[in-house]
């Protein structure tokens, strides 16, 4: 059982293990997640602000720079919803997981409670016995000491009987 447990438990820090390292990655995902967001901001506050500044002619050589910036952005984005997907996946996984785990502890719980029921009643049953074997021996000791008794006294009767026929 010692070892059905140690077992276990290995078993639940390895698990331990590979949560820490999915919610390790979570968090690296949701950090570059962040680091886009804010480029995009900062992409999109130099346009606001370049736009303002720029003259007509400029403009013109702006929105082509613009249009590829745009392009860049929709590659971002693409790139920025994977990273969401990837994201929702690890969390879902991450739950599914997490859950399955504390299904699996549970029913282990439930298992170690019921050997634990099961020790304490062969325990009880073993006590009991134990008992029995006792009062049996001793009941025994006294029959083996009054038999023995009884030889001796068989033995001095006897003795006196012959004491007797001799006498007769």
């Amino acid at each position: 059982m010692e070892a059905d447990f140690s077992e276990m438990r290995n078993e639940l820090q390895s698990r331990d293990g590979l949560w820490r390292r999915i919610q390790l990655e979570c968090q690296q995902l949701h950090t570059e997640l962040l680091k886009v967001k804010k480029y995009k901001d900062m992409q999109e506050i130099q346009i606001k602000h370049q736009s303002s500044r720029v003259q007509l002619p400029e403009q013109l050589k702006n929105n082509t720079e613009l249009l590829l910036f745009a392009e860049s952005q929709e590659c971002q984005q693409e790139e920025l919803n994977k990273i969401r997907n990837h994201i929702c996946r690890g969390e879902q996984s991450h739950c599914s997981e997490q859950e399955r785990m504390r299904t699996e502890i549970s029913d282990l719980t439930e298992e170690l409670h019921q050997k634990e029921i099961t020790i304490a009643t062969i325990m009880e049953k073993a006590t009991l016995l134990e008992r029995q074997l006792k009062m049996e021996l001793e009941t025994k000791d006294k029959l083996l000491a009054k038999q023995q008794l009884l030889e001796l006294q068989y033995e001095v009767i006897k003795s006196e009987n012959t004491h007797l026929k001799v006498m007769v």
